[in-house]
């Protein structure tokens, strides 16, 4: 069979091919009428059950299956591969020194110069110090008086950290030089070119400031007795006036009521004495001592926190044999409305206020030392505002509030004779004093800042005031505007800058040349213009210890008065250097 095959396929083959060749090649042609052309069409769709019914009868029953597992132990030798991390990056961590030094030197022969040393004396124990000094050497040209200063501080702590409590105890100095260069406009009208000369030469002598200061703390950190802060101050002057203070901070915690309750107390002892009144009448003393407690205690429900909590202050004047029990209402709440991005605050706070020779000279260095010293009653400040983030670098606080200060303290220009007699440095309208009055602020402030990298932050905020008093006709040296904006960049890993810019809308201030009072109007009432300042420093770190930096004051070179006839320094130039060190 297989022979027969093999033999007709070839013979099939070859008639097959000679039958073709006599075929016709031509197929002729036909004409092809289409009668409708081709339309398609999309047939209606159909939603398919998402559980279809099964038909299959051997789906409608469930066979129960059984299994078991036989084991037994199998020997095996594979012994998997360790893994391996794979490389990351890493920043390299910056050192931190412990100590550093700073030093500069500028325009006007400013001087600057810090040092901050820490030393650890065992696991527990450590020692720090710090000095502190700015000067300049030159006088403003705008001023006819030496116009130098100088600010020096020194400070000592020792303290330990224990497993129970931790405490420290601090030692301070602090010594600052100034002139009364602040002459008035209307200096000299009623004296000669010589007795303008002998005036001025007269006056130019220093006014200088101690402080004195001792102090520690203590805290525990499992105790119904939580802690307690110490500090004395010892403050005086180089016209004999002396001051000392003395506050004694214990606090408690403990629970009542299951509610976590904080108590804090003050002892707050203020005394001193003024040689002269500013008249030149014999100088007085002064004495006050305030003992209060502070009771608080908060909790939280849902989206709110509360704080709710009393101030109890006596108050003792003990030159005028009086006293008076103060009370004041402090509490505050938070609701967070969305999450981190809004968040409503509200609350009242108050209390009575020591001022002080050098709570007062810490904020205006040209008083004379001739002040009226009394507390301020503080009656209340009643808050709420709105903060949080307009978006996760970006966050902005605004906020309201109603101040109403009994006694609240006005620096005012004091009124001053031409005619050089017997007179202090003070005297010639070149100093200010203390008026009290009661003062009712509506304020309005706000802030936003921002991260926009890790490289480059900004800030603006702003705070506007209104003020109502009592007595007084103008709020006395207090801005109704006040604005402020910073800029910081790290512009490489070497170089860094920044910028501060700042505006004080106009004050008023009064003071009358008594000599000439009656060729003037009656009303002696100044205006001491706003200012702008615009501030900007550049650093290069040319190792992680040493840094060396640029400093421009007020760029504008405007030589503003932040105080009645008291001119600023012009644009100023410091350039300095930060080395960090350890021992």
């Amino acid at each position: 069979m297989r022979i027969k095959i093999q033999f007709i396929l070839p013979i099939l083959l070859i008639a097959g091919q000679l039958s073709a060749q006599k075929k016709d090649e031509n197929i002729g042609t036909e004409v092809v009428n289409v009668v409708k052309p081709y339309t398609p069409t999309i047939s209606d769709a159909f939603k398919v059950k998402e559980n279809p019914p099964l038909e299959d009868e051997d789906n409608t029953k469930k066979e129960t299956i059984n299994y078991s597992i036989f084991s037994f132990p199998v020997a095996s030798t594979f012994v998997p591969s360790k893994g391996k991390a794979a490389n990351v990056d890493k920043e390299q961590k910056q050192r931190l020194y412990s100590n550093y030094v700073t030093g500069g030197v500028g325009s006007f022969l400013n001087l600057l110069g810090e040092l901050y040393v820490t030393q650890e004396i065992s696991d527990t124990d450590y020692a720090a110090g710090m000095f502190k000094h700015f000067s300049s050497l030159s006088d403003i040209k705008e001023s006819k008086l030496d116009s130098k200063f100088s600010n020096t501080a020194l400070d000592l702590t020792y303290g330990s950290r224990k497993s129970k409590y931790s405490w420290n105890a601090d030692l301070g100095y602090q010594l600052q030089r100034q002139y009364w260069y602040g002459l008035p406009d209307e200096f000299g009208q009623a004296l000669t070119p010589t007795e303008i000369n002998q005036a001025i030469s007269h006056i130019d002598q220093l006014q200088t400031y101690h402080n004195f200061s001792l102090g520690g703390k203590i805290k525990f950190k499992e105790s119904i007795f939580n802690g307690m802060n110490l500090n004395y101050n010892r403050f005086w002057d180089a016209y004999k006036s002396a001051e000392n203070r003395l506050i004694l901070q214990p606090t408690l915690n403990f629970d009542m009521l299951n509610k976590h309750v904080t108590t804090e107390f003050t002892v707050d002892h203020l005394s001193g004495s003024f040689d002269k009144e500013y008249s030149g009448a014999a100088g007085y003393q002064y004495s006050f001592t305030n003992l209060g407690v502070y009771p608080s205690f908060g909790m939280k429900k849902d989206d709110w926190s509360f704080s709710i909590g009393a101030a109890l202050v006596y108050g003792i004047d003990s030159e005028h044999s009086n006293s008076e029990l103060f009370f004041y209402p402090r509490a505050n709440a938070t609701l967070k409305i969305v999450d981190q991005y809004m968040m409503f605050y509200t609350g009242i706070d108050g209390g009575l206020e020591q001022n002080s020779y050098r709570s007062l000279t810490n904020e205006n260095l040209y008083v004379s030392p001739t002040l009226t010293i009394a507390p301020t009653d503080r009656q209340y400040e009643v808050y709420a505002g709105l903060k949080g983030k307009l978006a996760s670098n970006i966050s902005y606080n605004v906020k309201g509030a109603l101040l109403n200060e009994k006694n609240k303290p006005l620096f005012v220009a004091n009124d001053f004779h031409d005619i050089p007699v017997n007179k202090e440095m003070y005297q010639y309208g070149n100093s200010f004093g203390i008026t009290y009055d009661l003062v009712r602020t509506l304020r309005l402030f706000g802030e936003l800042r921002a991260d926009f990298t890790k490289n480059i932050s900004a800030g603006v905020s702003g705070t506007f005031n209104q003020y109502t008093m009592d007595y007084e006709a103008e709020p006395w040296n207090l801005p109704q505007i006040e604005l402020a904006a910073n800029l910081d960049v790290n512009i490489t890993p070497k170089w860094y800058a920044g910028a501060k810019v700042f505006f004080v809308g106009d004050r008023k201030d009064r003071q009358a040349n008594l000599d000439i009072i009656s060729l003037v109007p009656i009303d002696y009432t100044k205006t001491v213009k706003a200012y702008f300042d615009a501030n900007a420093h550049v650093g290069y770190k040319y190792s992680d210890r040493l840094t060396g930096f640029l400093r421009l004051n007020n760029i504008g070179n405007q030589a503003y008065e932040k105080w009645l006839n008291y001119p600023v320094q012009s644009f100023q130039i410091l350039l300095g250097v930060n080395y960090k060190f350890d021992f």
